[in-house]
């Protein structure tokens, strides 16, 4: 199964923890009508992104201070060729972004986001608006576990879910509710 295939499949199946959560999963179905194409950067009207919301045994976020938009926010990102499914595309973007070994990964995602941005493309090519539909998964930090910031980032740290930074990403929030429902 191709990564397209499998989004198509996990938003089909999917059931929403909200009502825009549900909205989103509708809209996000609409671009992959599209083909293959909305999965990637090309697609420049819009493409299918993969983030993770990561916690650790005190219920405590970690968050990324993203370097170019100067808010806190989850790790997460492109998709890219390689990855099999969502689900991993989001494990494999906050592994790189976290520096965390062994994230244990939910597979099924706990949010949906649309939101707009300016990203290049995949050759390096300048900024130009386009529209993320972003796929949310919850990781899972093992205990001991020590993150370190990459390239993307200006900082990373733990906070605790009712303590946020700021300036915060709009659509951080949102996540937070089905990830400790997640988490029970």
């Amino acid at each position: 199964m191709s990564l397209y295939e499998d989004a198509v499949r996990v938003l089909t199946s999917w059931n929403a923890t909200s009502d825009a959560a549900e909205g989103n999963r509708k809209r996000t179905l609409d671009l992959l009508a599209d083909g293959p194409v909305a999965m990637t950067r090309a697609h420049r009207a819009g493409h299918v992104t993969a983030s993770a919301l990561i916690v650790d045994d005190a219920g405590r976020v970690l968050l990324c201070l993203h370097g170019r938009l100067g808010l806190w926010m989850q790790v997460g990102g492109h998709c890219e060729a390689g990855d099999p499914d969502l689900a991993s595309a989001a494990l494999r973007e906050a592994t790189e972004e976290s520096g965390i070994d062994a994230l244990i990964l939910d597979p099924e995602p706990i949010d949906i986001d649309i939101h707009e941005v300016r990203c290049g493309a995949a050759d390096g090519a300048p900024a130009e608006p386009s529209v993320h539909y972003d796929v949310r998964f919850l990781l899972r930090a093992p205990a001991g576990s020590v993150e370190r910031i990459s390239d993307e980032s200006a900082d990373l740290a733990w906070f605790a879910v009712d303590d946020l930074p700021s300036p915060l990403a709009a659509g951080v929030v949102q996540q937070i509710g089905p990830a400790r429902a997640r988490l029970g």
